[in-house]
């Protein structure tokens, strides 16, 4: 606690003291100094007159000069009074409003939340997610970054996102992985192809014709490298694709066929193709949200990942397509 005024030889010295200022202090100053009054502060503060003073002769004492000049009669500002004035009643102004916005992001009234996920869910459940969640907070904006798992990573890594949606196949001892949902990977072909209305396909039978991959950037591409793998196989693709809209086209061109995700958009409304689902343990991938190891979530962003877990559970398919 700061001292207050000290009387040495019938003169009032001022030494300042270590600082220990208080808010109670600055709003009665600030208070008194507007109102011109110890009664009129104290009846706004909700304090007694001599709470006031005290507090007063705490601050004066930490500042080491006089901020009022009192008399029985009335009470008016010092020279170094009227010149902190403003300058204190901003800083008390400042402090309400950044209280006032930590309320606000508390209570999911205001924030951001930026997401990278990968161009299968990019194109799919976020766009779905997002707009069901400004539904209940307007107030909190969402960014949406499309990218390959790797630099899904990176961005989590470099703190560019909140999160990330992405596969499973992540290596990473600083990052953290909360699972959504499973998504199968399926065939995709022309009606034509001899395997479109085969009783049961196995990726054996794809060898004998031409195969269109994502490229080696992709997490489909990793999934399908060790599907193959696991028999023994390393098939080399006749395209790649950066692209599953790419691929698609290809697919649709009578290039080859080729392996997408259920729930990619490029798969969902291609109705002109035919896609069938292969039995086999690795034709699967675990999508989920990436986060740092013993990161905390801002209250928007906690909130986000709850709402798209949720979504999640109903929107990844869970049984065969085909059509």
């Amino acid at each position: 606690m700061c001292r207050g005024l000290e009387d040495s030889n019938a003169k009032e010295t001022f030494e300042a003291q270590p600082m220990n200022i208080t808010l109670r202090q600055l709003r009665a100053f600030v208070s008194i100094g507007n109102l011109g009054s110890f009664t009129k502060a104290a009846s706004a503060l909700h304090a007694t007159q001599p709470a006031l003073s005290a507090q007063i002769n705490q601050l004066e004492g930490c500042l080491g000069m006089r901020l009022f000049d009192r008399s029985t009669r009335s009470v008016t500002l010092t020279q170094v009074g009227r010149d902190l004035l403003p300058v204190i009643d901003k800083v008390l102004t400042d402090l309400q409003a950044v209280a006032a916005r930590a309320r606000d992001i508390s209570q999911k009234n205001t924030g951001r939340v930026t997401v990278a996920a990968l161009p299968s869910i990019s194109s799919t459940l976020l766009p779905r997610a997002i707009a069901d969640f400004q539904k209940s907070f307007p107030g909190i904006s969402i960014g949406l970054k499309d990218a390959v798992a790797e630099r899904i990573v990176e961005m989590i890594r470099s703190d560019e996102v909140d999160f990330g949606v992405s596969s499973s196949a992540i290596s990473d001892p600083y990052i953290e992985f909360t699972s959504l949902a499973t998504d199968r990977m399926v065939l995709v072909l022309p009606h034509r192809h001899r395997l479109a209305k085969a009783a049961k396909i196995a990726l054996e039978d794809l060898l004998d014709g031409p195969l269109i991959f994502m490229n080696r950037d992709s997490s489909v591409r990793r999934i399908l490298d060790d599907a193959y793998a696991s028999h023994g196989r390393h098939p080399t693709p006749s395209y790649e694709a950066a692209y599953m809209s790419t691929a698609i086209g290809m697919v649709r061109a009578g290039l080859g066929v080729t392996l997408l995700p259920s729930s990619a958009l490029e798969v969902r409304t291609a109705s002109d193709l035919a896609c069938r689902v292969i039995d086999h343990p690795k034709l699967k991938r675990r999508i989920g949200i990436l986060r740092k190891r013993r990161q905390s979530f801002s209250p928007a962003a906690e909130s986000f990942a709850q709402s798209l877990q949720k979504l999640a559970r109903k929107w990844f398919p869970t049984g065969a397509i085909a059509r």
